[in-house]
């Protein structure tokens, strides 16, 4: 943890390295849809990805660097963080929980999700909370807040799960389908997706009661304020425009790659209550 603190405060920043003739560097995920995702092309796509590249624009005009290169860097779960506090990628768009464990480590800007860890199971299956899988196997991914919770709510409630850790999102998804854990731990808005995009949809069904409350919000590196403004001050602009919309709608309710199906899933009430005074605060 000191090692990335002090990489963090002696890291350029963000601004005035790219006013130099730096490049932008966006770091995304492989299959965390509809946030973040690579599509057939390999191309990284998603909600989060295109307000990281509405926030590229207005770092280039802000910094008058007219020819700024913008990179993509696939991060994983359990390298996300590093790789914004490292001072690897300068905005980490995908569906990253903003905790205050993390915040020791990097920043982030206004919530554009708020979502809850639930469970995916087969359609076949009885269970319906957790408490089904007493004595049995699920799965979560590695580094991720859901995996924390469910671990925490093993312990407490003596249910004696065998928790499994997947490397990806997908991976725990293809275990659930093969029967190698009963169930997949993980952000419901993420299980919707994932299971939308598997061959064979009808053969997943989501249930159980939400175990997280988690607000989703881009990373980004920590005392870099200036950066962190400018982030902020377009994050805001977009919500209280409402120019935000169009491009939710564009993800959770109109199909998208790369089998073209919708998710329709609109706008929450968490998360419009939220979106009425956006903040990076989140009390949760």
């Amino acid at each position: 943890m000191f090692l990335c603190s002090s990489l963090a405060v002696a890291a350029e920043p963000v601004l005035a390295r790219i006013a130099a003739g730096g490049k932008l560097v966006i770091a995304h995920r492989e299959s965390s849809i509809p946030f973040s995702y690579v599509d057939a092309d390999k191309r990284p796509v998603g909600y989060a990805m295109d307000l990281c590249l509405n926030l590229a624009e207005v770092i280039r005009k802000k910094t008058g660097a007219k020819k700024m290169e913008v990179e993509f860097l696939m991060v994983t779960s359990s390298t996300r963080i590093a790789a914004i506090a490292e001072g690897r990628a300068d905005l980490e768009c995908g569906a990253t929980t903003n905790n205050a464990e993390r915040r020791e480590k990097v920043a982030f800007t206004i919530p554009h999700f708020i979502t809850g860890a639930r469970l995916l199971v087969r359609a076949d299956s009885p269970a319906t909370r957790i408490e089904d899988f007493e004595g049995k196997k699920i799965v979560s991914t590695k580094g991720t807040t859901p995996l924390k919770a469910v671990v925490q709510a093993n312990k407490e409630r003596l249910m004696n799960i065998t928790i499994l850790e997947s490397a990806d999102h997908a991976q725990g998804v293809e275990m659930v389908e093969k029967g190698a854990a009963g169930a997949f731990v993980m952000d419901d808005v993420l299980l919707y997706g994932l299971a939308s995009n598997r061959p064979d949809p009808a053969a997943l069904k989501i249930v159980g009661k939400y175990l997280t409350t988690e607000a989703l919000a881009i990373m980004l590196p920590k005392n870099d304020p200036e950066f962190k403004k400018l982030v902020d001050d377009e994050m805001r602009r977009l919500i209280l425009s409402r120019e935000i919309y169009p491009i939710y709608d564009k993800w959770f309710m109109k199909p998208i790659p790369p089998h073209d199906k919708a998710l329709n899933l609109p706008v929450n009430s968490l998360l419009k209550d939220f979106w009425k005074f956006p903040t990076d605060f989140v009390p949760f």
